[in-house]
């Protein structure tokens, strides 16, 4: 589990894991503490999550140098964690180990290692009274460091346990001669044990412990070597996993609805969702494995997609009057391509699957020749559409097919599903090339062009103007949401010898691209673009659609090159004129933002003297923000990256990084990712929102955020002679209050369905919000439901997780204390009320329900 996977991608994973140990071990298999030890810096939100689904704590086995020193003085390796600023009750005991997850110097007892085994007996060689002075003389040392005379000494690391017998004969050796100095007044008592049943030791001491409020971000086990590099490596895999993660959630969704049942469906929704579990791995969101391992979640996860493609088609063929429909997956369209329209989009209906809970309106993007199109709706309705040019720069990506060198463009608004019909028509007779549906290029600049006038172009939508600056071909200025905000953004580059998978090592200033930029703007009646070419390998568009209030950055970067033997970090910048002073904002797993401040970390004073801009990245899994007393600015992105604000005003994203270095730290290559023989080509987007800083503004950038990473999926299919609307009636989630999001409806038995809903705002956005889930429940066929913890296998009733109090509560209680459901768990069946299916979300809440339903 990683520091910027996305909570529902962790929430999944939980929930695929605990549901085999349920299944397999029943309730004595189910974990109670978190083991998180070779993870690279640790999320409040992970813990947060751990204590919905009930857990009782974390170890783990990483964090800040400094921070670890500081600890180890003041006895606070183990703390309680306040894991959410809006929900209550978010108390996690967390304990940080001493020696990484290994076992005391000296005390390796596997094939692989060098020390000396435990030799008793009467051989020459007997070594126990050193071996064991040795061992007590450690453990009287970690005493000093932690506060409970209950110590937890790991034994083992990477690669151990080959030799399981060698292992076990010599620990067992040691309990037994370390017990046996009791009898001459040591006060060591040494046994085989679990991190469940030291927690539990700890909590019936009855004391209390240090407190921690935010993360333990960034990681630096040296001055020179802070773990943010991998907040960016592999920016196409981690993309990858986001339209995982997409599909995922789509096939799920359908196949409940569709009431899909066959072995084939199961097995592939299944093997999707194991695959997407795999992909939260330590080393796979990262991007720290190496490029071998690289490839083969490459192909696990495109066949899992494929799986799950298959499993959404199914449901469509069962859900829409077209039970001969294809229902393709194109999943090359971030490379504007589709195959299913490369010949042709006369005829071809696009299915929209919508996996929000309430309508959304969105706009469509389908790859298409340079023709006239007629788009219309499931009523006959003529939608507006218009055809627009893909960038020069995808054309010229080597193995795309070019087939088509357009994409046609429509507004649609989406319940569930949604389908809309193309077909080619036929320019009338004296008909220019600006019809309706198609662009006009109104500007062009190129940087050779010789003269450049001092004037501006404008671009603008009934929401957003934009000005282009023409001396330098850069954006210039930003008016929205009646703000107008000076913002200059380009690209830049840290050249670097040393950084690898894992550690971006800055070796000089920031590089920015200060040429002029070539541009040329194209306007239509939906959408404003302005494509910009800023050197060989870093290009980009800027989008603008009426009636959508963000400005969108669709980046193109690479390959990068290495020809001077330097390693580079690829970074857009944008300049405002916001008075930030060094404080910034960014998610923590794609939900509450947390507050950073340049130079400073909550609990001590990082070591910056070497690698000043490295030790202020953050992980930005969703959404980073920076304000002042007036304005706001919001950056929302596609997948996860690192981020910063390093001046007053200015924010970094590192975009692609590719280096010819490898220290060593674990993959033993470099990260030199290539495609086609050369430099791998990322292509990715950013959002832009600027505003007035008023409260409860920000819902809408959350509202945002869940369009971007559950927009639409397309389905595209030939079109039948009948062309009609769903043919069977599907549930109506738009009843729930707009800041209840649904979170997850999936399969989870033969005879049950997982329902999640979720407030997604936080306390400064929107107050408690209540609602009846009783016509969901009757037309998913619902017989009975009951609520469980946040990963639903168990039941919600029956948590009971250890509290522990902390530094400055108070009186401690004389007895051990429990932390509860704050609420009474919803339980009714079928014959009940309808007042029995109310339910109440507090912000930042998720209930999960599971709803046992007739068989048919």
């Amino acid at each position: 589990m990683q520091i910027f996977a996305n909570y529902q991608s962790v929430i999944d994973q939980f929930t695929v894991g605990l549901k085999f140990l349920n299944d397999n071990f029943g309730v004595c298999g189910r974990p109670r503490v978190g083991w998180q030890i070779d993870a690279f810096g640790h999320s409040r939100e992970q813990a947060s999550m751990f204590a919905q689904m009930g857990f009782d704590g974390q170890f783990f086995a990483r964090m800040d140098q400094n921070d670890k020193n500081k600890r180890v003085d003041n006895l606070g390796l183990e703390m309680i964690w306040d894991a959410s600023e809006t929900l209550k009750e978010m108390e996690f005991f967390t304990g940080m180990l001493y020696n990484h997850y290994s076992a005391p110097p000296g005390f390796c007892f596997d094939s692989l290692c060098q020390d000396d085994p435990i030799i008793d007996g009467k051989s020459y060689d007997n070594n126990v009274n050193s071996r064991i002075n040795d061992f007590i003389n450690y453990a009287t040392n970690l005493a000093k460091y932690y506060r409970s005379s209950h110590i937890m000494v790991p034994m083992g690391d990477d690669f151990q346990y080959e030799n399981a017998y060698m292992n076990y004969k010599n620990m067992d050796k040691l309990i037994k001669y370390v017990n046996e100095r009791q009898a001459t007044g040591s006060k060591f008592n040494i046994f085989y044990s679990t991190a469940g049943c030291y927690l539990n030791s700890l909590h019936k001491n009855l004391q209390s412990w240090p407190n921690k409020t935010q993360d333990f971000l960034p990681h630096s086990h040296e001055a020179k070597s802070f773990w943010t590099g991998f907040f960016t490596s592999r920016p196409t895999q981690k993309r990858f996993e986001r339209d995982g993660n997409h599909m995922l959630q789509v096939a799920k969704q359908l196949s409940v609805l569709a009431d899909l049942s066959s072995e084939q469906q199961t097995n592939d929704l299944e093997y999707l969702r194991q695959i997407m579990g795999v992909m939260q791995h330590h080393d796979a969101i990262t991007g720290t494995e190496k490029q071998e391992v690289s490839n083969d979640y490459d192909r696990l996860l495109y066949d899992a997609i494929l799986g799950g493609a298959n499993t959404a088609r199914d449901a469509l063929r069962v859900l829409t009057n077209q039970p001969n429909g294809e229902f393709e997956s194109c999943l090359r369209l971030n490379i504007s391509e589709c195959a299913f329209t490369k010949d042709s989009a006369d005829n071809v209906v696009v299915t929209l699957y919508n996996p929000l809970a309430h309508t959304s309106t969105q706009y469509v993007r389908v790859p298409v020749k340079n023709e006239n199109y007629e788009v219309t709706n499931e009523k006959g309705q003529v939608v507006a559409s218009e055809v627009v040019p893909v960038p020069w720069q995808v054309l010229a990506l080597e193995h795309r097919s070019n087939d088509t060198q357009h994409e046609l463009v429509f507004k649609a608004s989406v319940n569930k599903i949604g389908s809309f019909y193309i077909k080619k028509v036929e320019k009338q007779l004296g008909q220019s090339m600006d019809v309706p549906n198609r662009f006009k290029k109104i500007h062009s600049l190129k940087s050779d062009a010789g003269t450049h006038d001092d004037g501006e172009t404008v671009v603008q939508t009934s929401l957003i103007k934009l000005v282009i600056d023409n001396n330098s071909g850069r954006l210039k200025t930003v008016e929205m949401n009646g703000v107008s905000e000076r913002i200059d953004q380009t690209f830049g580059m840290y050249k670097t010898a040393r950084s690898c998978h894992y550690i971006f090592r800055q070796d000089a200033d920031l590089e920015l691209l200060e040429d002029v930029v070539e541009f040329s703007v194209y306007d239509g009646a939906l959408v404003k673009e302005i494509h910009q070419n800023f050197n060989e390998f870093v290009s980009q568009v800027i989008r603008i659609y009426e009636d959508v209030n963000r400005v969108e950055f669709e980046w193109l970067v690479g390959p990068i090159p290495i020809d001077d033997e330097l390693g580079k970090e690829i970074v857009t910048v944008f300049k405002s004129g916001i008075s930030n002073d060094g404080v910034f904002y960014t998610d923590s797993n794609g939900r509450e933002m947390i507050r950073r401040e340049k130079d400073k970390r909550e609990d001590f004073s990082p070591d910056l003297s070497e690698q000043p801009v490295s030790g202020n990245i953050y992980p930005v899994t969703s959404r980073f923000a920076m304000q002042d007393s007036s304005r706001r600015l919001v950056l929302l992105n596609d997948r996860s990256q690192g981020g910063t604000s390093l001046e007053n005003g200015r924010v970094e994203m590192m975009l692609h990084r590719r280096h010819i270095f490898a220290d060593g730290s674990g993959a033993a290559e470099a990260i030199n990712e290539q495609q086609f023989g050369k430099g791998l080509i990322a292509r990715g987007k950013l959002f832009l929102s600027v505003s007035a800083v008023e409260e409860g503004a920000t819902a809408a950038e959350r509202v945002a955020e869940k369009e971007i990473h559950l927009p639409f999926w397309k389905f595209f299919s030939k079109a039948s002679e009948v062309f009609e609307e769903v043919s069977k009636s599907l549930p109506d989630f738009n009843d729930l209050p707009e800041s209840v999001h649904l979170l997850t409806l999936e399969p989870y038995s033969a005879d049950e369905i997982l329902l999640r809903v979720e407030n997604f705002l936080d306390q400064t956005e929107v107050s408690t919000v209540s609602f009846n889930i009783r016509q969901i429940f009757d037309s998913l066929g619902g017989l009975e439901i009951r609520e469980t913890t946040l990963d639903g296998n168990l039941p919600l009733s029956d948590m009971k997780r250890l509290k522990f109090p902390h530094d400055g509560a108070g009186l401690i209680s004389s007895t051990p204390e429990y932390f509860t459901s704050l609420h009474k768990p919803l339980a009714a069946n079928k014959s009940q009320e309808a007042a029995e299916f109310s339910v109440t979300l507090n912000p930042m809440q998720i209930r999960t329900f599971i709803i046992k339903k007739e068989l048919v």
